[in-house]
């Protein structure tokens, strides 16, 4: 079991990373139970997840040094075939990409859709998509990597506009 420790940064899955700001003690059902109190980042949501449930809902650390490159070859890839599928299936698909909390899962939807958006305009369902994985990697990255999201935004940006993808 991963403990985490009040303030401490740790990911929860489709809501990005998130502050661990308490550990609260609730009786549930008649049986006490230890809850993380996260603070979501991007929107100051706060969320409790059961101590014991932590692994079971994907609450994880940030990346290292070697998921970071995982990513980045990810996003780099080049020459993958892209889903044919209707846009609903399309948006199934990577909206369970997202729940995973993988980011290179993430980062395979952010490249999809950067690349299929070369090819056409985007629908209003897939720019959110496409925004809704860009937050998530430029947010994990720049604190992992230790830099500012907006240069984080920008290194992945290039990653699309330099290639001519």
């Amino acid at each position: 079991m991963t403990d985490f420790e009040v303030g401490e940064k740790a990911v929860y899955p489709g809501h990005g990373v998130a502050e661990i700001v308490g550990v609260e003690r609730r009786e549930i059902s008649g049986s006490a139970m230890e809850f993380y109190v996260l603070r979501v980042l991007e929107n100051e949501m706060k969320v409790m997840v059961p101590k014991r449930n932590a692994v079971a809902v994907g609450l994880r650390r940030l990346v290292g040094d070697a998921e970071i490159s995982e990513v980045f070859e990810v996003l780099n890839r080049r020459g993958e075939r892209i889903s044919t599928a209707t846009w609903n299936r399309r948006s199934r698909e990577y909206l369970e990409k997202i729940k995973t909390g993988s980011l290179p899962a993430i980062a395979t939807v952010m490249r999809d859709l950067c690349i299929l958006r070369t090819d056409k305009d985007l629908s209003f369902g897939e720019r959110k998509m496409l925004e809704t994985a860009r937050t998530l990697l430029v947010q994990e990255l720049a604190l992992a990597k230790g830099i500012g999201e907006g240069e984080m935004a920008l290194q992945l940006e290039a990653l699309f506009t330099s290639v001519g993808a």
